[in-house]
């Protein structure tokens, strides 16, 4: 089995350390061996964050070498397109339709890029977009986001649905389950 890269990009406070938790979890269920690195930059004030997953039979390092991440598992639209370079020909792309304007953007000295959905769709045609935020909502709870997406990466990856409800069970706290639950399946519900 060769070892699967997947890289996860966000920035601070959308729940990327949480959803490499889980990711990681459902790896090691599986009997995989899992390495996992995280980068936080300036996390705390929305800047951006990125968590390496590998998994296979034997994984030597935590990080992804250049060229080689499988998919690219991303929360915010310009964060994906930052590390478009970093994914394999014939990468997957599981993005969130969501556009956090970086401090540039904010302050007025740059505008955010246009047709981000597009450019990354034109260069790896198997993207995966989601309205993580809408989806998150209608399950009652906007902080959810991370548990739609990871439902939605669930599509793609081969590993059994239980396993993923237990890594969940495991990793968020107990008073927040059920909810979390609710957004993975609303995740899960979207064709990959």
């Amino acid at each position: 089995m060769k070892t699967t890269n997947i890289l996860i990009a966000g920035v601070g406070g959308q729940g990327i350390l949480l959803a490499s938790e889980v990711l990681s979890e459902v790896c090691l269920m599986a009997g995989l061996d899992v390495k996992k690195n995280e980068i936080h930059g300036m996390s705390q004030r929305g800047g951006s964050v990125v968590s390496h997953v590998r998994y296979g039979e034997k994984v030597y390092s935590s990080i992804i070498p250049e060229g080689e991440v499988d998919i690219i598992f991303s929360f915010e639209l310009m964060e994906t397109c930052r590390y478009l370079p970093l994914l394999r020909k014939n990468g997957r792309v599981v993005v969130n339709d969501w556009k956090i304007a970086p401090p540039s953007v904010a302050l007025g000295k740059q505008s955010y890029p246009e047709n981000l959905i597009a450019t990354i769709a034109q260069q790896f045609p198997l993207t995966t977009v989601v309205d993580g935020l809408t989806l998150a909502l209608e399950t009652g709870n906007a902080k959810t986001v991370n548990s739609v997406l990871l439902g939605a990466l669930s599509n793609i990856l081969d590993f059994d649905h239980e396993m993923w409800l237990t890594a969940l069970k495991k990793m968020v706290p107990e008073k927040l389950v059920d909810i979390n639950l609710q957004a993975f399946a609303a995740g899960r519900g979207i064709n990959g």
